[in-house]
């Protein structure tokens, strides 16, 4: 008589493995997460304010001291409440989308990846049938899939209050179009800066193999790296015949061009960056 057996039951995983990991990125740096979701948050409450109430309430108190027309009473040069709460919001939300890409490179460098490969965590994840090539994979994928649709949101809400208040940005004295500050954060460079900022700390990380050090390194390459732009970015598309390559003899229909020259620059360096990442990796780390 022969014994018939089954074979035991293999427990399924709860998650399919790329989720599993997925998930895991997100638990361990669940601090930054929170942190940028609430960057976020102000930036775009800021800008909507901005777009609303704080539009409107300045503009009333501009008009009620007879300022808009053309000979305005020399009182409109004094600062009213209205005028400089709208002012301060504006400049609040513009500088926390200027210093994303600083933020992204210093966390990547610093936190995502060099603090992980310093204190053998990395090691560990390697060890559970992870290699490092798909751990590597996913702290890059994991941030560019948070930061993408943030900045883009952002992005356009301050496409929407820089063409619907032109009146408002004149009558303050705002920022022209060709302002590095307003420029870098009124298209598509505002997505992908953050991206090579990730890049550069990923590849900071990797490269120093240790949280302060990589940190440091980070910021300073995209320190680096928007100081390039901003000396490059006159040169980038040609000035009309007579003129000479400065920002200020630019039209303002070289916006977009421009700002799709300096995209894809900035493409090309976060690939060559992330490439590099993966070739060191590889050779400190083992064939992945």
């Amino acid at each position: 008589m022969t014994a018939v057996t089954g074979e035991a039951p293999v427990a399924v995983p709860r998650f399919p493995e790329p989720r599993g990991l997925f998930l895991a990125v997100l638990r361990v740096h669940r601090s930054a997460l929170i942190f940028w979701i609430g960057l976020v948050a102000v930036a775009a409450a800021a800008l909507l304010w901005a777009l609303g109430p704080g539009a409107d309430a300045a503009w009333a108190e501009y008009r009620a001291m007879d300022c808009h027309g053309d000979s305005p009473n020399p009182g409109c040069d004094l600062p009213r409440p209205a005028m400089m709460r709208y002012e301060t919001v504006v400049t609040v939300a513009t500088a926390l989308l200027a210093l994303l890409p600083v933020f992204t490179g210093a966390w990547a460098g610093g936190a995502l990846i060099g603090r992980e490969l310093e204190d053998g965590t990395a090691r560990l994840v390697w060890t559970q049938s992870v290699t490092p090539a798909r751990w590597l994979a996913a702290g890059l994928a994991v941030p560019a899939l948070l930061l993408v649709p943030g900045t883009l949101a952002l992005t356009l809400l301050h496409r929407a209050l820089w063409t619907s208040d032109n009146h408002l940005f004149r009558a303050i004295g705002w920022y022209e179009w060709h302002d590095d500050r307003v420029f870098e954060i009124n298209g598509v460079l505002a997505t992908v800066q953050p991206l090579a900022a990730l890049a550069l700390g990923v590849l900071a990380g990797v490269l120093l193999r240790r949280a302060l050090p990589a940190l440091g390194a980070a910021v300073l390459a995209v320190a680096s790296l928007t100081w390039a732009l901003d000396e490059l970015r006159p040169r980038l598309w040609p000035t009309p015949p007579g003129t000479r390559p400065v920002m200020h003899e630019h039209p303002a229909s070289h916006f977009w061009p421009l700002q799709l020259v300096e995209a894809g620059i900035v493409l090309a360096v976060t690939a060559l960056a992330v490439t590099a990442a993966f070739a060191l990796l590889r050779r400190t780390a083992g064939t992945a």
